[in-house]
């Protein structure tokens, strides 16, 4: 295989932080960031994830992502063998004044989720006129 060949990622079990009330397991959704001068943008994949089982929460600069699966076994199935591990999501990211967090918007499509981050005033690059004088 080669170097530049692509490798899958398997599939991260979120660190455990207190008690569930929802039984199974938790996994650490793949997430890329973009970054422009006006917003990052955050791309996280949570396959399975239907998009009113999805939960953004912000609290003190912090950011909380989870999505909830619904078990793909049918009324009446019981599982005899399993090699792919389904359940929720969950991921947390630490916000700095650097994102106007008012303006923060999300949208799921097939799976993914995707967030824009719009950078503060403040943060975002800008040039300084010089002055004859």
């Amino acid at each position: 295989m080669t170097e530049k060949e692509l490798q899958p990622k398997a599939k991260e079990e979120a660190p455990a932080k207190g008690e569930r009330v929802r039984p199974g397991r938790v996994f650490l959704p793949a997430v890329d960031i973009f970054e422009t001068p006006e917003a990052l943008t955050l791309v996280a994949d949570m396959p399975g994830v239907p998009k009113d089982k999805v939960t953004l929460d912000i609290k003190d600069n912090h950011l909380t992502i989870s999505g909830e699966i619904i078990p793909p076994m049918a009324a009446g199935e019981t599982m005899t063998f399993q090699e792919y591990y389904t359940g929720d999501y969950q991921r947390e990211f630490q916000l700095g004044s650097i994102i106007d967090q008012a303006r923060i918007e999300a949208t799921m499509k097939d799976g993914v989720l995707r967030l824009l981050l719009p950078k503060a005033e403040k943060a975002k690059p800008r040039k300084i006129e010089v002055k004859m004088g």
